[in-house]
């Protein structure tokens, strides 16, 4: 089997690349300097390239990701543009010419020392061939920069829209030391919509390349994407010891930064039977393998609390690779998802060769890092149940607004009936050896009308939920006073201050 890679329409072979090779150091070793390794954890965008997806509005999405985090061997069979890739965009054979993405950084004067640049460029190529950017435009023109080549942001929908529809947070996890982001903002907000000669944006109407069955071995290591979810499972009951990997944001953080390698890692992000996303009339289904920014855009609201977890959770190019498997099955306390599936009262479909069974969330972190997943068993998919709470909120206390860890995590899910909180479920990370439900507090809340005392009396009993420790990101005091803020701030946000 030849284990090959399209890169910028060029078939590659993936040997004599070891297993754990990231796609960054696969695309440099061939000339593609380009793709440049910033911080090597996904969180400075200087890697980012494009990856052709299965689409929500079309039948391929082109999807900037992390190449410092993705493994080449997972991108067997997968087609792929760097920054080089972006300049072809007229017939073969034509004179090149800068991509308009390009073309508008430098015209505005988006790049200085230039590093960072092929990373935006591509996160920012990714935005441009949206097929749905041009809904949300707020400008006639395609080019909507003023004549001193500036873009009033008050044009679009929103500060962080522009006039022609391009999302800002797109840009979210790319950042820069030397230009500043205004330039690099304005070129965003003045760039058009793809021409019909544009290759890459014609690319969208065919379907993406179909997940390849891969065996790659090389010096007694091996990444394997099985075809089916049975031969996964087989598969995990012969090499219990395999790591199983989706996205790679957080292995391919210990590929980097630990040094850490696997005799046998075995991807899962394609199977079909991960990606499924179903809504029943008493629950949804969403499948373990499905990327949080698929999971968003399918959703499309239907899960208001989802709604305001996900910009929170770390970077656009993150959210492109992860999962919901993924973060549950880490299981580390501050992880952004499980306080919020907590609150939603999800369950897991647990997975092996002998069958499934279900488990709630509240049932399984069993410790630190730590859950009742057994050897060879995998999360198959989500489940949350309708109908939903109408009251919801997630809170992220941390550093920075966005692409950040939490330091403490809150979601809420309330029924509130005539004045009266007939159920409360609250979600918490950050505050325990594992992310926890806040039993005490919502028995505090239930059969409560909801006014401030009831709410300042549930904010007391909030704080001194779990067990929280001092770290480098915040202090056990502060971990604890920021638990009751939470609560009051969830009261504000839901009333204009009913009379206690």
């Amino acid at each position: 089997m030849m284990n090959r890679i399209t890169v910028n329409g060029k078939e590659t072979p993936i040997s004599p690349a070891a297993p754990h090779t990231t796609a960054l150091d696969f695309l440099r070793e061939r000339g593609l300097t380009g793709t440049k390794e910033g911080c090597a954890e996904g969180e400075c965008g200087a890697c980012s390239v494009l990856v052709a997806r299965p689409g929500v509005n079309k039948p391929t999405d082109w999807v900037a990701v992390n190449a410092c985090l993705t493994p080449a061997a997972a991108l067997d069979g997968q087609e792929i543009v760097t920054s080089e890739g972006l300049a072809t965009v007229g017939e073969p054979g034509a004179p090149r010419k800068l991509h308009p993405v390009q073309e508008e950084m430098a015209l505005r004067g988006g790049s200085q020392c230039g590093y960072c640049t092929p990373g935006f460029i591509c996160s920012m190529a990714a935005e441009y061939y949206r097929p749905d950017r041009g809904a949300h435009s707020g400008a006639d023109a395609p080019n909507s920069a003023d004549a001193s080549g500036s873009c009033d942001p008050t044009g679009g929908t929103d500060t962080e829209h522009g006039p022609n529809g391009f999302d800002l947070h797109a840009l979210s996890g790319n950042l820069c030391r030397c230009t500043g982001y205004r330039p690099i903002r304005d070129a965003a907000y003045a760039v058009g919509t793809p021409t019909d000669e544009d290759l890459l944006a014609r690319r969208r109407e065919q379907a993406p390349p179909a997940p390849a069955a891969t065996e790659y071995t090389q010096d007694d290591r091996t990444f394997l994407r099985p075809g089916t979810l049975a031969d996964v499972l087989r598969l995990l009951r012969e090499r219990p010891d395999a790591v199983v990997v989706a996205g790679s944001t957080d292995w391919g953080v210990e590929v980097n930064i630990r040094s850490r390698r696997a005799d046998c890692v075995i991807g899962v992000d394609r199977l079909s039977e991960l990606r499924e996303l179903r809504v029943e009339s008493d629950h949804v289904e969403i499948g373990a393998a499905l990327t949080l920014t698929e999971i968003e855009r399918r959703l499309d609201g239907r899960v208001p609390l989802l709604g305001e977890l996900f910009p929170q959770f770390a970077s656009r190019l993150i959210r492109n690779s992860a999962t919901l498997g993924g973060n549950l099955g880490t299981g580390s306390p501050i992880g952004d998802s499980p306080p919020a599936l907590l609150a939603l009262e999800a369950s897991l479909v647990l997975a092996d060769a002998d069958g499934e069974r279900e488990v709630p969330l509240a049932e399984y972190f069993t410790g630190y890092r730590q859950s009742v997943r057994r050897p060879g068993e995998l999360i198959r998919a989500v489940r949350v149940p309708l109908p939903l709470s109408p009251v919801a909120a997630f809170h992220k206390i941390a550093k920075r607004r966005f692409d950040d860890i939490s330091s403490v995590a809150v979601a809420f899910a309330l029924d509130i009936e005539d004045g009266l909180v007939r159920k409360a479920r609250i979600g918490l990370g950050g505050v325990a050896a594992i992310p926890i439900r806040s039993l005490a507090t919502e028995a505090a809340l239930e059969g409560k009308p909801w006014v401030a005392r009831t709410a300042e009396a549930a904010a007391r009993v909030l704080r001194a939920e779990g067990t929280p420790m001092s770290d480098h990101r915040a202090s056990a005091d502060y971990r604890s006073a920021m638990l009751g803020e939470s609560m009051m701030k969830l009261y504000a946000q839901t009333t204009e201050g009913v009379s206690s």
